[in-house]
């Protein structure tokens, strides 16, 4: 537990908290971010722009959403009550805790280049897409821990969390810091949760000997 909660929550809400105070004291953009924006858009071309603009749908609506009702309604039928909770709370907590940083710090989203994407019109940071992506993979990852299936989805989870922060700053409608402090944020909540319902490390977070 020690470990979890240093290494799970402790450091990424550490890295977090200093990422909002510059973006505080700061307001637009931090000394790497353009540099790093610029970078990526140096690969942009109309294929990728349509890719990238379907893709990054799965971070919210198109992938997030359906995919945490259909694991929830799963686990209500194993009776997994507990586990069902945890999933909810993480992600639908996630949103409002995300939807709330954006309102106290309103930070501007970027404005580099014309977009080929709509930009949001809510504030940028932290990126809710990217938190969204990674709280849901965090909790997949918790519930999982213990089973067969847990390295796949800590490998394919990851690699969807990554792609789906990528797509915010290709399509230019998000700055890495905001990317990387949905990361962050995700990352805590979602691993002090587990921590709070008592689900932990050392254990399987899944009775599977229940059956519909």
């Amino acid at each position: 537990m020690l470990n979890s909660l240093l290494f799970g929550v402790y450091f990424p809400l550490l890295i977090f908290v200093e990422l909002a105070i510059a973006v505080w004291q700061n307001g637009g953009s931090l000394s790497w971010d353009i540099s790093i924006l610029l970078a990526i858009h140096q690969i942009a071309q109309t294929r990728l722009d349509s890719f990238a603009a379907m893709l990054t749908e799965l971070g919210t609506s198109w992938g997030v959403v359906p995919v945490t009702a259909i694991i929830a309604l799963i686990l209500l039928l194993l009776r997994q009550w507990l586990q069902s909770l945890y999933l909810l709370t993480t992600v639908l907590g996630g949103y409002a805790i995300s939807v709330t940083v954006k309102t106290l710090l309103h930070r501007a989203r970027p404005s580099l280049w014309e977009l080929s994407y709509p930009l949001p019109s809510d504030y940028a940071f932290p990126s809710g897409h990217a938190m969204s992506s990674m709280t849901l993979v965090v909790a997949l990852i918790v519930l999982s821990w213990g089973s067969r299936w847990s390295a796949s989805i800590s490998i394919f989870g990851t690699i969807f969390a990554v792609a789906i922060g990528w797509t915010r700053m290709y399509l230019g409608v998000h700055f890495p810091s905001d990317v990387l402090g949905g990361w962050m944020l995700a990352i805590a909540w979602g691993i002090g949760v587990s921590l709070l319902l008592g689900m932990n490390f050392s254990q399987k977070n899944l009775d599977t000997t229940n059956k519909i």
